[in-house]
């Protein structure tokens, strides 16, 4: 199985759209900040999606927070910044490992990262909008799923697309 990983999108649907094209994903999980965009996943792709609320995503009914099973997996999926991801993962990791988790996804940073924090995977896709990292490129992140129930957790670029597909 394969699970698109997306955060602050800002509204971009085109970026999104072309990166769910791109990855044709079996599930998808938007961390927040989409203001708007995951109301229209389900037209972009037939993929279910989990979908958070972030702090510029006024109105929404959406949950602060989702806990998933995911293959031997329990995943937090949340925006971050309720938790101060800015200035650390204390917070986070002691909020996921009260919920039983060892995985954590999050966005509000639009830095991508994949770390190791206290027996905690904490990963963060950046940002397919506006990206922050100082190579500016569009990220979003892959999980893949094996047949053992293992992630394999992947970052990813428009911009390297382009590179090696030439588009």
């Amino acid at each position: 199985m394969k699970i698109l990983v997306v955060s602050d999108t800002h509204g971009r649907s085109e970026n999104l759209r072309d990166v769910i094209r791109i990855e044709n994903p079996d599930r998808i999980y938007h961390l927040g900040d989409g203001q708007g965009v995951e109301d229209n996943l389900w037209m972009m792709s037939e993929a279910p999606a989990e979908c958070v609320c972030g702090n510029c995503d006024w109105g929404t009914n959406l949950p602060n927070e989702v806990v998933l099973e995911v293959g031997n997996h329990v995943i937090l999926l949340t925006h971050g910044h309720y938790y101060g991801v800015n200035y650390g993962y204390e917070k986070i990791a002691e909020v996921a490992k009260a919920k039983g988790c060892d995985v954590v996804l999050y966005g509000h940073t639009h830095v991508p990262t994949i770390d190791h924090y206290e027996g905690l995977i904490i990963a963060n896709p950046g940002s397919i909008a506006f990206p922050r990292q100082n190579s500016r490129e569009h990220t979003y992140m892959t999980i893949l799923v094996d047949n053992n129930g293992e992630l394999k957790l992947d970052l990813h670029s428009l911009e390297e697309y382009e590179r090696t597909h030439g588009n």
